[in-house]
Parts: C-alpha cells; structure tokens; sequence
C-alpha cells in the first residue's frame, strides 16, 4: 500500500513537470516585449499567464500543504490573482498590460521557485486524496491556461501591423471528408454529464436524462467556403438573420467578417500562426461570435445544437479542431453545488449570460479534451478558436 502511494506522488509529480513544461515550451517562439503586450480586456499578457499559473500552485497547494512553506514574494497575492474574492484584493484585469514589473526574468526564476517546492512536497510527502485532487485541479487550470496563452498571443501577434508569424511552419489543420454529411438521432430520452473516475469540472457534474426530438447533426463543421457565400450575400448587411444584441454588435463595432480575415486587393487574407495568407475555403471556420453563427444558420435555414444534442451526437462528428457554438446557456445541471471557499469560485458563478462551447479546439492541449466538457463564454467574443456546426430538424 505504502508503495503505492509513493509511486502515485511520483507519477504525479512527472505529470506536474510535463505540464509546467509545456507552458514554457509555448512562450518560447516570443521575444520579451511579446511576453507584456494587453491590446484588449480579454487578453492577458502572457508573463501575467505563466505568473497566475505559478502563483495558483503557491496558494491551494503549497500553503496549505507543505509545512514551512516560505512565500516567494507577497506582493504576488495582489498581482496574480485573476478572480478569487475570498484571496483578496487583485489588480484589474484590465491593467494586466501595466506590469512592467515583475519582469519576465523576475517570473521565470518565480516559476523555478514554486516547481522547486512543488518538487519536494510531491516526490517526499505521501499524497492524500485532498492533496492530490487540489494538484490535479491546478494540473487542468494549468492546462486552460496553455490553451488562453496560444489564443492570447495569436491575438497580440494578430493585431501588429507587421502580422508577425508565431510559428512560420505552422500547417492550420484542415478537415476530414465525410461519407455522411449528417447524422440522425432518433427522439428519445437520453443521460449527459459526466461519469467516471479520471478528472472532471464540477460544472460537468449531475449526469441526468434529456429528452430529444429527431434531428440530423452535420459531420462536419462550416468552412471558409461556405463562410465567405455568407458575405458576399450581404448577411453582415441583412438584420433580418441577427437576434437583436448581434445586430446592435455589427453596427457598433463595424464587423464585417470573421476575426482575423482581411480583405486585401480584392483577396480575402487571413492570420494564422504562422502568418497571413489567403483563406483555405475548405478548411474550417474559425473566430466566430455566437451573434455570427446563429446569423449563419439562419441564412442557411438552420440552427445551431443545444449542448445535449452535441454530447449525444458526440462520437459520430470527428470533433476537436474548433470549439464549437451551442445554443444552450451556461447554467448548472441539476444537482449542481459550488464548493466552498475560492476553489468553488471555479466555475459556479459564472453560470449568467454566457453560451456553452463543446468540443475542443487545436488550441487545446492534448489529453485536455471530453466530450462532457462544458467551455463557455459571452456571446459577443470570438478570439477562441471557434467554429459552426449545423442541426437540422
């Protein structure tokens, strides 16, 4: 029994190594002023990422875990908390970008200092289940992050002038042909959510019966192609096909096509890691709003999935390279409790004005992905990578 418990800590421990690598592995292409660069609300400099990530180790794990753990620097409690009212006072998400200092030097050697004491606590000590589950939780935390830190700096390398590439050898993935173009599923009561032993987000919890009508789901997400009919029919112009908070959005901020593409001497260009080039018109769609996906499938007569019909549908759509729109709000499933203290901050009260996403996305990381797995965010955002896929009744 006593071996086994060591060589839980000791797996999780090279799991907790892998991890915390991969982050630095993705901030590598970057030069330093890369690393400091905010050019929106949404996005966070990617120090600012590699010093949360670290700082949430240092608070729900090492603090409370290892005894005599000394505090790397208590100024870091205020500058990388992202959301945790019960941890106290934090700087503004929207001054991320004013950080000059801690340096990236500064956050790196911070980094080194918390995986050092992480080290010790999980190759030494013999992890309870309260211990290993907190780690396990920040592992995936660490795992979201990776995926914000690829959008984020796509973002900030998207939006210079110079539209320099990321990764210059980066192939954007394309999408397999389908025999069917639609699966059917036949009405009846059906379970979602999760179950199981290997890790989950409480807000995937409370596995529970649906009823569904037929419908056929579409094998395949929308692509470039059939995006760019949509425009050149004038379906930013028509507001007929936008509910009414997404036509206010295309006046207000002028949208005209998707983020990132560009129309350029009568050429639509778009920004992809590794650079700007012309569209592929059969690769999928990507950086949509929900405002402009509903918009398409109404053009096309159409609708989006609930969330249920997508988890159903799941194993039968090859999903994974876009994170996909459903119509369904971000609210709890029956049963559903927050935990108490920050870690239940996580998801719980969040659940207002915001749509679920499923799938994942070529930003996710790998052995990151379920098909229980619940993203969300407001209706209006788009630097995710995020597609369409259609329902027909």
């Amino acid at each position: 029994m006593e071996e086994t418990i060591v060589m839980a800590g000791k797996e999780l421990s090279a799991r907790f190594a892998a991890i915390r690598q991969h982050t630095e592995f993705i901030c590598r292409p970057l030069k330093t002023e890369d690393y400091v660069v905010q050019p929106c609300a949404d996005v966070s400099p990617p120090k600012w990422h590699l010093g949360h990530t670290t700082w949430f180790f240092e608070t729900f794990v090492l603090k409370p875990f290892l005894p005599g753990y000394q505090v790397y620097d208590n100024q870091y409690d205020f500058v990388f908390n992202s959301y945790y009212e019960t941890v106290g006072a934090r700087v503004i998400r929207t001054d991320r970008g004013n950080l000059s200092r801690p340096t990236v030097d500064d956050v790196y050697v911070y980094r080194r200092y918390v995986d050092q004491q992480m080290a010790k606590l999980l190759e030494n000590a013999k992890p309870d289940s309260a211990l290993a589950e907190t780690v396990e939780l920040g592992l995936n935390h660490e795992q979201q992050h990776q995926e914000l830190l690829v959008t984020d700096i796509k973002y900030i390398l998207g939006h210079n002038p110079l539209f320099p590439a990321y990764q210059p050898d980066y192939v954007p993935p394309g999408q397999n042909s389908v025999e069917k173009p639609f699966h059917q599923v036949v009405a009846g009561n059906y379970q979602i959510g999760f179950q199981g032993e290997d890790f989950s987000f409480d807000n995937e919890h409370g596995r529970h019966q649906v009823w569904l009508n037929d419908f056929k789901i579409a094998t395949h997400l929308v692509t470039n192609r059939e995006f760019l009919e949509f425009i050149t029919s004038g379906g930013y112009q028509n507001f007929n096909y936008w509910h009414a908070e997404g036509w206010d959005w295309v006046m207000r901020e002028h949208v005209l096509a998707p983020l990132y593409w560009h129309l350029i001497d009568g050429k639509w260009m778009n920004y992809d890691l590794g650079g700007l080039s012309e569209i592929i018109p059969g690769n999928p769609v990507c950086h949509i709003s929900f405002y402009e996906a509903t918009a398409f499938a109404n053009w096309k007569g159409l609708r989006l999935p609930t969330e249920a019909e997508w988890e159903v549908s799941s194993a039968a759509l090859g999903w994974g390279t876009r994170w996909e729109w459903t119509n369904s709000a971000y609210l709890p499933y029956p049963g559903f409790k927050k935990a108490d203290g920050a870690i239940g901050e996580y998801n719980g009260k969040f659940m207002v004005s915001q749509l679920v996403l499923r799938g994942a996305s070529v930003a996710t990381p790998e052995g990151h992905s379920r098909s229980t797995y619940r993203n969300f965010f407001h209706p209006h955002l788009r630097w995710q990578f995020t597609g369409i896929r259609l329902v027909v009744d």
